[in-house]
């Protein structure tokens, strides 16, 4: 009588996800094969399918997990702040640390989802709007405490999303600016956007 392979394990999940940042950003969305995750994660075909039906839905899973990753480490942090103006330029601040510290994910999540079809286009569409939403209510609550003055927020949400995705695309591509060193600058620049003197 045989036994039954256990199923795949979350530590599993998780290697197989680790691999597929180290695949996807090396070789691209196109030229990385299931293989390649499964050889990287040191890990099973079964394994792979257990959790990913495809190459599209891992690529899709990390878009996910940066996005939450990010998010999360915003609301954690700006909870903690009272005043809009200060959410605003603290969110700023961890956006651009957690780039710096997940240039894979980065590199995933917003640049090779870029022009792959439709779903990919969706899924990027979603990722930007979360934290244009996110930049939005911390400029509606500046405005409401008095930290800047009246503006459309949500103008000035879709701005600030088009300069930071613009700092972050080229730091992947080029390795520069380093987001860190981008900080100052573009802090500087996005909080006389909307009449905050620094």
């Amino acid at each position: 009588m045989t036994e039954t392979p256990a199923p795949p394990t979350q530590e599993t999940r998780a290697r197989i996800l680790e691999a597929a940042v180290t695949v996807f950003a090396s070789k691209g969305y196109h030229d990385t094969k299931v293989d390649d995750i499964v050889s990287e994660s040191k890990t099973s075909k079964g394994s792979f399918y257990f959790y990913f039906p495809s190459k599209q839905d891992i690529f899709l899973a990390l878009v996910d997990t940066f996005a939450d990753l990010l998010e999360s480490r915003l609301r954690e942090r700006i909870n903690a702040e009272t005043s809009g103006m200060a959410r605003v330029d603290l969110a700023l601040r961890v956006c651009l640390e957690t780039f710096g510290q997940y240039r894979g994910l980065a590199k995933i999540a917003f640049v090779q989802a870029t022009g792959l079809g439709i779903i990919f286009e969706e899924k990027r569409r979603a990722v930007n709007d979360r934290f244009i939403a996110i930049i939005k209510t911390n400029l509606d609550e500046a405005v409401t405490d008095g930290s800047i003055p009246p503006l459309d927020t949500e103008v000035a949400a879709c701005a600030w999303m088009g300069a930071l995705n613009e700092i972050i695309l080229r730091w992947v591509y080029t390795g520069e600016p380093d987001p860190v060193r981008s900080l100052p600058a573009l802090r500087k620049l996005l909080l006389q956007s909307v009449g905050k003197p620094t």
